[in-house]
Parts: structure tokens; sequence; C-alpha cells
């Protein structure tokens, strides 16, 4: 399953969404969610915690200027490699 995080993790649930992620499972972080892959954050924790693979959207990294802050456990990518994520996954799951 694909899920995303759009939303700040301080105006989402995180724990909720990861409860529901699994192996083979993947995580985008895009627009705001990009906050959630801020090295020392405890929102990275939780998800370096979950048995997923973890990504964020370049674009949107580099639009907050947020580059060298972003863990180096989350793996950037473009718009092509998001369209490739959602074709691997059925489903999706929006937080």
């Amino acid at each position: 399953m694909l899920f995303t995080l759009s939303q700040s993790p301080f105006q989402s649930d995180l724990p909720a969404l990861l409860r529901l992620a699994g192996q083979g499972d993947d995580l985008l972080l895009m627009q705001d969610g990009v906050l959630a892959g801020l090295k020392g954050s405890a929102a990275l924790d939780w998800l370096l915690a979950a048995p997923i693979s973890l990504y964020a959207l370049k674009e949107d990294v580099e639009a907050r200027g947020l580059t060298a802050q972003i863990s180096d456990k989350i793996t950037l990518i473009g718009y092509t490699t998001f369209v490739t994520l959602t074709v691997k996954h059925a489903q999706h799951v929006a937080g």
C-alpha cells in the first residue's frame, strides 16, 4: 500500500497512519508532510520505527529550504518515481 503524508506531522495523526502500515508498504512525504523527515524530530523516530520504505518529494523539500535538514534515511524522489510508486501499489491512503 502507498501512504502519503501531505500535512505537517503537527497537524496530523502520524502514529495512527503508521499503525496501518505494514511490511512492504511505502510512505511518501509531500507538501508540508516533508517536515516529518527532519533530523532529530519525534516524527522521524516514528517513521524509522515503522517497517516501511520512506520517500520524500525532492521538489517539496527544496521549496521549503530543508534539503540539509532532511534525514538521509529518507529517499528523495521526483514526480516520475512518485508515478512509479502509484503504479506499484493498487491501494493508496492519504494522510
